[in-house]
């Protein structure tokens, strides 16, 4: 029997109940000459870490008909590396304590699966990264957002009574925090650990760029089998089409995302392509300071346009102190600016460039708030 084509909405399809009227993550993707709405690294990958990457995936190419290495040994091992040396105080951290995926994304997204579920609840603290919730609800946990303090800080009173009125089976702390730019200190996050009963993950996305990079919580996991943190080389590692995120924990840890991971998710490609960037750290982490300065450079000139800039720690400034955020990102889109509207009630949040993307937003920026 032959069915005619028909169009159906959403609403005509089985879907769960509980994810009835979300909406998807959205941030727009616009072709427009200065994109600073996304967080990324705007600096391109250096040539002779292109070249080095190419010839790692070339020498992968002959065993694609195999299955890449379920357990990722050499990336962990790199991983590994990399995070015992990422800034002063950080215990020598074993491969077994390193866990990676197709972006930060997907290793949050293993931990809620392992930790999250049906009759489960995540706390975070909001405003914060959109994702959060999303990946706590799809897993069928109930995500609960505790609001910050003025100035978007959490104070270790706030968390610990956040966490005796909602008793979470997992807690989310983000530091450098998107999309405030708030760092979180090693205070607070001590306190949620011995407060909470559950998970608590520190998402470190952006902690490459902080003022302080000894203010990571990579310095609190001896001891703390459930804490756990996450970061990425989507950001300061202009890594991010590769999509690679990873998160330092206790083995233990490890061993439950085992079971909740699909098999061989990270592919031979984007492991070979994650270990020659590592290789070439670096290289590729050596704009990170250039994209420090342009943050300042842009928190300056925000605020003699007598605009309120929050203090950041990553490479991405929200401003307030607008009366209409949309009118405003509209007219910067207008003159070929993209920058993020995050429903911060006055507020935008841009992103750090190249010094001439920097450069072209200032000048939109000021054409826009002194017609």
């Amino acid at each position: 029997m032959n069915r005619s084509p028909a169009t159906v909405s959403l609403d005509d399809l089985p879907l769960r109940d509980d994810l009835r009227g979300k909406t998807p993550y959205g941030a727009p993707q616009l072709d427009v000459p200065v994109q600073l709405n996304v967080n990324e690294n705007a600096h391109p990958v250096p040539r002779e870490v292109t070249e080095a990457i190419a010839a790692r995936l070339e020498a992968e190419l002959p065993g694609l008909n195999r299955y890449p290495d379920r357990e990722f040994t050499e990336l962990r091992q790199k991983l590994a590396a990399y995070l015992s040396s990422a800034a002063p105080g950080v215990p020598e951290l074993r491969p077994e304590q390193i866990w990676a995926a197709n972006g930060s994304n997907e290793v949050l997204a293993h931990l809620l699966q392992a930790f999250g579920g049906p009759g489960r609840i995540a706390l975070g603290f909001g405003p914060s990264y959109s994702m959060h919730p999303l990946i706590a609800s799809g897993t069928g946990a109930r995500f609960v957002e505790s609001p910050r303090e003025p100035g978007y800080a959490i104070t270790a009173d706030l968390a610990a009574a956040a966490i005796e009125r909602h008793d979470p089976d997992v807690v989310f702390l983000c530091t450098p925090n998107n999309p405030t730019g708030t760092l979180t200190g090693l205070d607070v996050i001590e306190e949620v650990y011995d407060r909470a009963r559950g998970i608590v993950i520190v998402d470190e996305a952006y902690a490459e760029f902080s003022r302080d990079p000894s203010q990571t919580a990579l310095r609190l996991l001896p001891g703390r089998p459930r804490l756990v943190v996450s970061r990425t080389m989507s950001k300061a590692f202009a890594f991010a089409g590769a999509r690679l995120g990873y998160l330092a924990a206790d083995p233990a840890v490890c061993d439950a995302l085992r079971l909740v991971r699909l098999p061989y998710h990270l592919s031979a490609l984007t492991q070979a392509a994650a270990c020659a960037a590592l290789d070439h750290a670096p290289a590729l982490l050596a704009k990170v300071e250039e994209l420090k300065a342009q943050r300042e450079r842009m928190a300056t000139a925000l605020r003699e346009l007598g605009l309120t800039v929050h203090s950041s720690d990553s490479n991405f400034l929200l401003f307030g102190g607008l009366d209409d955020p949309q009118a405003v990102w509209q007219q910067l889109l207008d003159r070929g600016v993209l920058i993020r509207n995050t429903g911060i009630d006055g507020h935008l949040r841009v992103n750090a460039g190249t010094e001439p993307e920097t450069t072209a937003f200032l000048n939109a920026i000021t054409e826009v708030m002194t017609r």
